[in-house]
């Protein structure tokens, strides 16, 4: 399978940087470019998930992990060159702890999204050498410096 550099990049904003603004701002650009293919929009939705928890918003985080889980729930185990299987049983945990969060609070981790492609993975390590991690991240979207 061919893989889009920026779906690469999304890989390394996820796992290498855990940078989910970034995740959100790439695989956004392919998921248009890729006829608002669902798969695409799952993942993006998991990357703000998390990007929402992190920064202590518990209903961001469950609104977008429920919906990245009904739109990625029914894919192939191995989709995209990733372990989609174990994504999915992923975000159904985290999503169902964040619906319990006021009654069980716990404390934010990270998700991991497993590549089993060996194409993949050099693709993404090639994009990994080349990607700087933002720092510090970004928290919105920037505006144009002002001359």
């Amino acid at each position: 399978m061919k893989y889009e550099p920026l779906y690469a990049a999304f890989l390394v904003y996820f796992n290498r940087d855990r940078d989910f603004f970034e995740c959100h701002e790439v695989l956004e650009e392919l998921w248009l470019a890729q006829n608002k293919d669902p798969r695409y929009k799952g993942l993006l939705q998991v990357a703000v998930g998390l990007y929402h928890f992190r920064n202590s918003n518990v209903p961001g985080g469950l609104k977008m992990m429920q919906s990245a889980y009904s739109k990625l729930y029914g894919y192939p185990a191995e989709e995209l060159g990733i372990h989609m299987g174990k994504l999915i049983r992923e975000v159904k945990v985290y999503a169902e702890k964040l619906a319990n969060y006021h009654k069980e609070p716990f404390a934010y981790y990270d998700l991991t999204i497993e590549i089993v492609d060996p194409e993949l993975e050099r693709l993404a390590a090639k994009a990994s050498d080349q990607i700087k991690p933002n720092v510090p991240q970004r928290r919105g979207p920037q505006r144009p410096v002002k001359l």
